[in-house]
């Protein structure tokens, strides 16, 4: 697996869910503490809301006139639509005030507990939850809370007991059913776990969560049909949800079936163009069956959004280098060691394609600048010593190079030496050599090495292997 099943959904923030919850409490309430003024300019908020305008819909509450702005459901929906702007000390202000009056306001502590949530104070979350169960001891809402942050720490004895007791009460809650499913999936009792999960999806075939988590339980068990068959109907369910397309991709990937994960890969690109992890996919599977062009754009696109993610760049100079976009690889290869200092053979790629972009000599105070933070004595030193050389036009060190490289035992660092020595020949106008070492480097088939790649497109390109 590339990445784990079920990566961390980027989702809204749940209080924004709660504010249109709680706007629902405020129209309920509209009758009987006759705030006519306000459903207006709630109905202007939901619609702010909609397409994530937070600062205007915040705007809006200060046009509510007096004494209806102070209904307490109403600030409850403010603070809602302040923490989902990420404005969580002003929500929370407001939410402790509305409690410190009315201590007994489940609704504000579950706001409250919500503002913690997404706040990552799981602390003061648990408080706010503890709270509501000494008011309320079988509130559900509450015990699933709890549930789930016993469950993040694994401690799953308390967890279950919170989901039994939802259970006992409500023994068709779907949370409860898929939060205790998960405490014995994650102490290997296999077998209460999957009729926790089989009644979870009998009572609600339609409910995405039902069906992505017993997707995961297969999937962890081996049982990668099944679990492709749950991610389907998650898919129908969810058509437009970017994460259930990466997840249902990364499936099909771990089941040999990588023309359908690029195209899985394909539509999360199409749903969410400016999110960067399916680039990351793409772009190697278009390499793999020989859409390079494409390969090349997804990698500039993934480097455009996340120039952070320095393997996005790493494919782009690859490319570049592919085409013989000699400057724009040096500099691209200039950024990645820039990004990853501690990988030298990032600077050994952008002083090649410097030589190539203008002469040998050009990169020599680079190198000199770059080798005292590469280790003394190594095979990558002496192959940094020998480019150093090469710039001043001194090749007496091509044998004992050699001899190194027929003595080192560690496959990868020998195959990725063996390129750069072919890379060496290469620049110096010695084509026969630079051939042999690129052959050398097919036949010893270390495909996880990022230089196997380029090399292979090196002998395509030359006509040197089928």
């Amino acid at each position: 697996m590339i990445h784990s099943l079920f990566t961390k959904r980027k989702i809204l923030p749940v209080l924004l869910f709660l504010a249109f919850t709680l706007s629902g409490t405020v129209f309920a309430s509209a009758q009987t503490t006759q705030l006519g003024a306000a459903e207006s300019v709630l109905e202007q908020i939901a619609e702010h809301l909609s397409v994530l305008e937070f600062e205007k819909a915040i705007a809006l509450f200060d046009t509510i006139p007096n004494p209806e702005r102070n209904v307490s459901s109403l600030r409850l929906l403010e603070a809602s639509v302040l923490s989902s702007a990420g404005r969580h000390a002003d929500a929370r202000r407001i939410v402790e005030a509305i409690s410190s009056a009315e201590p007994e306001n489940i609704e504000a502590l579950f706001v409250l507990a919500t503002i913690e949530e997404v706040s990552g104070r799981q602390r003061q979350q648990q408080a706010a939850l503890d709270r509501i169960i000494r008011i309320n001891p079988n509130n559900s809402q509450a015990l699933i809370g709890l549930g789930n942050i016993a469950l993040q720490a694994r401690a799953l004895r308390p967890a279950a007991s919170h989901f039994h007791r939802v259970l006992t009460n409500e023994p068709e809650n779907v949370e409860a059913l898929i939060g205790l499913s998960r405490a014995f999936r994650m102490n290997r009792e296999w077998e209460q776990a999957e009729i926790l999960l089989n009644r979870a999806v009998e009572l609600y075939p339609n409910m995405l969560e039902g069906r992505t988590d017993r997707a995961r339980f297969y999937w962890g068990r081996g049982l990668l049909v099944q679990a492709l068959v749950d991610m389907d109907e998650a898919k129908r369910i969810a058509p437009r949800d970017y994460w259930i397309a990466i997840d249902r991709g990364n499936l099909l990937l771990e089941m040999g079936r990588r023309r359908q994960a690029l195209d899985e890969f394909l539509r999360a690109v199409e749903i969410n163009p400016r999110e960067h992890l399916a680039y990351i996919f793409t772009a190697g599977l278009k390499d793999e069956f020989g859409d390079h062009d494409g390969a090349a754009s997804h990698y500039a696109i993934l480097a455009r959004l996340r120039p952070d993610y320095y393997f996005g760049l790493e494919g782009l100079g690859l490319h570049q280098m592919r085409v013989g976009n000699w400057a724009e690889a040096r500099d691209t290869f200039m950024e990645v060691y820039r990004r990853a200092p501690e990988e030298h053979l990032y600077a050994l790629l952008a002083a090649i394609n410097w030589m190539r972009a203008e002469d040998i000599t050009a990169p020599r105070a680079f190198l000199q600048q770059v080798l005292p933070r590469v280790q003394r004595d190594t095979l990558e030193w002496h192959m940094f010593r020998l480019y150093i050389d090469l710039t001043a036009r001194n090749f007496s060190g091509e044998s004992n190079m050699v001899v190194r490289l027929d003595r080192e035992r560690n496959e990868e660092l020998r195959a990725r030496m063996l390129f750069y020595m072919a890379l060496y020949y290469d620049v110096r106008g010695n084509a026969d050599l630079a051939n042999r070492y690129f052959l050398m480097v097919n036949e010893m088939s270390v495909r996880s090495i990022p230089e196997w790649r380029l090399n292979e497109w090196i002998l395509a390109e030359r006509g040197l292997k089928l």
